[in-house]
């Protein structure tokens, strides 16, 4: 984590200006872009380790860039928007944000959440590929993929898709309760246990669209259990 480049893409100066000294102060390195367009193309050429990321951008506004960058990879993004209403964070989440924070904001609270993320992201567990039936969570090489008769197919998944997958996968036939899900999960900040819902909806269909429906099943009133129903 030490000396990890920040990127910030926020057409505000003086929030900029906040932003770069408290992350400066930590020993980060920063670099901003006051458009959406430009921030994306810091992304391609810089390679940080973060974004911090408006929504509300001139050029491409930041479910676009948010968007763009999960197409190209996954780094960590961290939304820091005005908007504070709950279908605005689930729509970030769903695109594949991190974290949420909503302004008026602490700087202090924007770099702990940062430093959360990245040790998330940079100190995930390196265990060996687990098995449930016919899926393969690789956590090492970030893949999850479903065995068919004609080889291996990929599962595209958002970041926390894949940490609810693999989360789950490490513990078979075990019924995970929404509100452990939400804090083993999912970004800090967002306590919505309907938000959990949302991702596993997805995860489902993307599941039975590789052909491993019966894998993922709910328990009402409960949570949700990740199963080999046929193995």
């Amino acid at each position: 984590m030490d000396n990890a480049l920040i990127l910030i893409i926020e057409d505000e100066p003086e929030i900029v200006d906040i932003l770069e000294t408290y992350f400066q102060r930590e020993a980060f390195r920063t670099v901003s872009a006051n458009d959406g367009t430009i921030g994306l193309a810091h992304h391609r050429r810089l390679k940080p380790d973060l974004v911090i990321l408006d929504v509300k951008l001139p050029g491409q506004d930041g479910y676009e860039v948010l968007a763009a960058i999960r197409r190209h990879g996954d780094t960590p993004v961290i939304m820091v928007t005005a908007l504070a209403e709950d279908l605005d964070k689930l729509q970030a989440l769903r695109i594949g944000a991190d974290d949420y924070v909503v302004k008026p904001f602490n700087p202090l609270e924007v770099v702990a959440r940062a430093k959360a993320v990245l040790r998330r992201s940079l100190g995930r567990d390196r265990r060996q590929a687990i098995r449930v039936g016919p899926l393969t969570v690789d956590a090492e090489a970030y893949v999850a993929t479903i065995d068919q008769p004609s080889g291996p197919v990929v599962l595209e998944l958002t970041r926390t898709e894949f940490r609810l997958l693999a989360y789950m996968a490490a513990s078979p036939n075990r019924v995970f309760e929404r509100s452990e899900l939400v804090d083993a999960c999912l970004p800090e900040g967002d306590a919505l246990e309907r938000t959990v819902d949302s991702h596993m909806s997805n995860l489902r269909r993307k599941l039975s669209a590789a052909g491993a429906e019966q894998l993922l099943s709910g328990v009402r009133g409960v949570g949700y259990r990740l199963a080999d129903r046929h193995g």
